[in-house]
C-alpha cells in the first residue's frame, strides 16, 4: 500500500435506520461515529451508502460496485428489515446477504453484520426466523456480529419517532452505543492483523 493509499475507508450498507431517515444527515448514527473517528481513528474515511427503504436485493445490486470504487477496510453490513416488512421469503434474504458477504470477503474487507428485530404483529415464527438468520450467517462466515442494533431504543418511546420503527436524534446516539464496541472491536481486530 502506497502512503498516498494510507487512509483505510469503512462502508456502511444499510437502510433507513443507517440513512438518518426523517433526520438531519449529522444526527444520524453514522454522521456521530465519523465525527468520533475523525479524533479516534483520522486515518480512516466513513462512506455511507444507506438508503432508506433499502432491500438485500436492492442493496445487493449496488454492492459490488461500492466496494469496486471504494475499497473499504471494513463494511458494516446492515440490511434485511426491509424484506421481512414487505413479508419477502426469509430463504431469498439469507443468499442476498450471504451473496454481500461473500463478495466484501473477496474484497479482503473485514465485516460487521448488524442483525435486527422486526414488530411481533408478523408472527413468532416469521420474527424468530428473520432474528436468527443473522446469527447463521455470522456462524457460517465467523463474522463480527451485533444481534440488535436498536436494543434498548425500539421499545423506548422517548428515544423512537412516532412511526415506532426509526430511532429519533436521541436514539441514533443509543445505537451508535450499541454498535461502538463491536466496531472498535473490528478496528483493532485489523491493527493486529496488518
Amino acid at each position: 500500500m502506497s502512503s498516498l493509499a494510507s487512509a483505510s475507508t469503512l462502508l456502511v450498507m444499510g437502510d433507513s435506520l443507517s440513512a438518518a431517515y426523517n433526520l438531519r444527515q449529522q444526527d444520524g448514527w453514522v454522521s456521530l461515529l465519523e465525527n468520533q473517528l475523525s479524533e479516534s481513528h483520522p486515518d480512516i474515511k466513513v462512506v455511507n451508502a444507506s438508503v432508506s427503504g433499502e432491500t438485500t436485493q436492492g442493496g445487493l445490486s449496488r454492492f459490488q460496485a461500492l466496494l469496486d470504487s471504494h475499497k473499504p477496510s471494513w463494511v458494516v453490513l446492515e440490511l434485511g428489515p426491509n424484506d421481512a416488512l414487505r413479508g419477502y421469503p426469509l430463504n431469498q434474504t439469507t443468499i442476498n446477504l450471504e451473496k454481500m458477504v461473500e463478495q466484501a470477503q473477496e474484497a479482503n474487507a473485514m465485516i460487521l453484520l448488524v442483525g435486527n428485530q422486526i414488530p411481533q404483529n408478523y408472527g413468532k415464527r416469521y420474527t424468530e426466523m428473520f432474528f436468527n438468520l443473522y446469527k447463521g450467517i455470522a456462524e457460517k462466515y465467523n463474522l463480527a456480529y451485533l444481534p440488535f442494533m436498536l436494543q434498548d431504543v425500539a421499545l423506548n418511546k422517548d428515544l423512537m419517532q412516532n412511526d415506532g420503527l426509526h430511532p429519533n436524534a436521541q436514539g441514533q446516539k443509543v445505537v451508535l452505543q450499541n454498535i461502538q464496541p463491536y466496531l472498535h472491536a473490528l478496528l483493532e481486530k485489523n491493527k493486529e492483523d496488518k
